[in-house]
């Protein structure tokens, strides 16, 4: 069984970082603040543009830090964990945990068979939360899909959050998201105009480089997980990747990712290495990349051009690539 090594983390962030900030660009350039920080569970790049960088990024990498505490599946003492071990019983979490219950909720109404933050009994019988992964038994992945279901996730007043007995939630699916649209709605409110970050495979920027060209976001090749398959260029913009390289495990030849398919108790099957959702909205992005993911080719172009709010490109297991009429992909490399 194997994962992705961290020296091919930070050889793909390092390479990511020359699109995202544009290196190699000459000239005289804007005063630009920029930071590294490691939380929930992935390397974070933040980069402002112009006066009081620094200051907001400070701002961002606390928020962060907070947002990480309080929606950890892993950590103790996190609002997640308190609510996963309160064997049905209410609990009074932070506003931002219940804010983004809620909206996950909402999510889950409108995908119902794809996305679910209850699916968290399954994801660690895959051993996804562990150092070792191996493939569940059937009973096994019947048992922990019977406690999943988002309509049992109830959101009572005063901020208290109640499952039924059994269940467990995780908001991997939309914390990065939902953690990026706050700093960049932070950020606007303090007069940002230009500013990129980076947190994972969640991309989000405001407005335009200091050299007056839009933000080139690297789309990773989903192959090898390492290099880069082509770039977007976008400006005020959510660009939310989820694919089959991020977190998976090989058994007996087979490879196994973490997108789960509800209805199967196995990770999702179709043709798709990676699906890239570009949007207005960070926490929506998040959400979709992993619903539209589970759905399969045909359903996310019937879906995309049923919610033109959002661009999506995918990228096949076959190297070949789709993308809706909006976007334009600059193709640096096709998978063999």
């Amino acid at each position: 069984m194997r994962e992705m090594p961290v020296r091919a983390v930070k050889y793909l962030f390092l390479l990511l970082l020359c699109f995202l900030t544009g290196c190699g660009e000459t000239g005289e350039q804007e005063k630009k603040a920029t930071r590294e920080i490691f939380a929930m569970d992935t390397i974070m790049q933040l980069t402002v543009y112009g006066d009081n960088g620094e200051e907001a990024i400070t701002e961002a990498a606390r928020l962060i830090q907070r947002l990480d505490k309080l929606f950890s599946v892993t950590q103790n003492g996190s609002d997640i964990s308190k609510v996963n071990a309160a064997k049905g019983n209410p609990v009074t979490v932070a506003k931002e945990t219940y804010e983004l219950i809620q909206r996950s909720n909402e999510f889950s109404e409108q995908n119902s068979d794809f996305f679910d933050i209850s699916t968290y009994p399954l994801v660690k019988a895959w051993g996804f939360t562990k150092e070792k992964q191996c493939v569940p038994s059937k009973a096994a992945r019947e048992e922990a899909a019977a406690k999943i279901d988002y309509r049992k996730i109830r959101c009572l007043p005063e901020y208290q959050i109640q499952l039924e007995e059994g269940m467990e939630i995780d908001l991997g699916a939309v914390a990065k998201g939902y953690a990026a649209q706050n700093i960049i709605d932070m950020w606007k409110k303090r007069g940002v105009t230009s500013a990129i970050l980076s947190l994972g495979g969640n991309v989000q920027t405001i407005g335009r480089k200091s050299d007056g060209s839009q933000y080139e976001v690297g789309i990773t090749n989903p192959q090898d997980g390492t290099s880069l398959y082509g770039s977007l260029s976008v400006e005020n913009k959510a660009v939310v990747t989820s694919g089959i390289y991020q977190r998976n495990f090989t058994e007996d030849g087979v490879l196994y990712h973490h997108i789960m398919d509800v209805s199967t108790g196995m990770p999702a099957d179709n043709t798709l290495a990676s699906v890239t959702v570009i949007g207005d909205d960070g926490t929506e992005a998040d959400a979709l990349a992993t619903a539209l993911f589970v759905m399969g080719e045909e359903k996310i172009k019937e879906y995309q051009k049923n919610h033109p709010q959002i661009q999506v490109l995918i990228i096949r297991k076959d190297g070949t690539f789709w993308q809706s009429g909006k976007i334009r992909l600059s193709v640096k490399h096709q998978m063999k």
